[in-house]
C-alpha cells in the first residue's frame, strides 16, 4: 500500500526584484515514487502546471544553493523572512518562485520520517514496476540492446536519487518569456558606411 503526503501553500512568482504575484501550489510526495517530489501550480487556467524533480535536490536546497539546468534551488532572506527560491526553466521561458522556508522544511521533515534518505529502494516494488512496464508494451514490440541499455540507465538514475526534472509546457501566467535577442553585427559590418542610391547622370537619363 502506497502513501501520499501533500501540502497546500502559496508561492510568489517574481515578476521583478521588487514585485511578485501569489501562486497557489501543492507539494506532493508518493512512496511509490520515492526519489521525486511533485509541484502543482494553479495559475488560473483550466490545466494546472506540474513539475517533478529530485527530492534530494529540494532537501539540499533548503541549506545551500544546488541544482543546474532546468531546476535550481537556494535559500534566501527577503524582508527578514526566510524563503526558498526555486528557479524553473523550460523552452517556454523562465520562472522564479519564492516559498516560505518553514512550510517547505516542515513538509520535508514529514516525508523524510516516512521514507528516510537512503531507504528509498525499500519502498519500490520492482516486480510490480516490471509487470507494469511489460503490460504497457505493444504485443509486437521487440526491444533491442539499445532500449535495454536506456532502461538500465533510467533505473540507475532513479536508484541514485538524481531523477531528471520534468519539463512542463507552462502557460504564460507561470513562465516569464525570455527576451528576444537581436543579432549582433560584426565589427566590419558596424564600421561599413551605408551607401545611398546613386542618382543617374544626365547622359544615362537620355539613354
Amino acid at each position: 500500500m502506497h502513501t501520499t503526503i501533500e501540502r497546500e501553500l502559496e508561492l510568489r512568482l517574481m515578476l521583478s526584484p521588487e514585485r511578485g504575484v501569489p501562486v497557489p501550489a501543492r507539494l506532493s510526495y508518493r512512496t511509490d515514487d520515492p526519489y521525486a517530489v511533485h509541484f502543482t501550480f494553479h495559475t488560473g487556467s483550466e490545466i494546472p502546471v506540474h513539475w517533478t524533480f529530485s527530492r534530494e535536490l529540494l532537501i539540499e536546497g533548503v541549506f545551500r544553493p544546488c541544482g543546474h539546468g532546468d531546476v535550481r534551488v537556494w535559500p534566501a532572506t527577503v524582508n527578514a523572512h526566510n524563503v526558498l527560491c526555486v528557479a524553473l526553466s523550460s523552452p517556454d521561458g523562465d520562472a522564479l518562485l519564492e516559498a516560505p522556508t518553514v512550510t517547505v522544511a516542515a513538509w520535508l521533515e514529514r516525508i523524510t520520517r516516512l521514507v528516510p534518505p537512503g531507504s528509498e529502494a525499500e519502498t519500490v516494488d520492482f516486480d510490480e514496476e516490471l509487470a507494469t512496464l511489460l503490460s504497457d508494451a505493444p504485443d509486437d514490440a521487440h526491444p533491442g540492446a539499445d532500449s535495454r541499455a536506456e532502461d538500465a540507465s533510467h533505473g540507475a538514475r532513479e536508484a541514485s536519487g538524481t531523477r531528471e526534472p520534468h519539463k512542463s509546457h507552462a502557460p504564460p501566467e507561470l513562465l516569464k518569456p525570455r527576451e528576444a535577442r537581436k543579432p549582433r553585427r560584426s565589427p566590419r559590418e558596424a564600421r561599413k558606411p551605408r551607401r545611398s542610391p546613386r542618382s543617374p547622370r544626365p547622359d544615362e537619363r537620355d539613354s
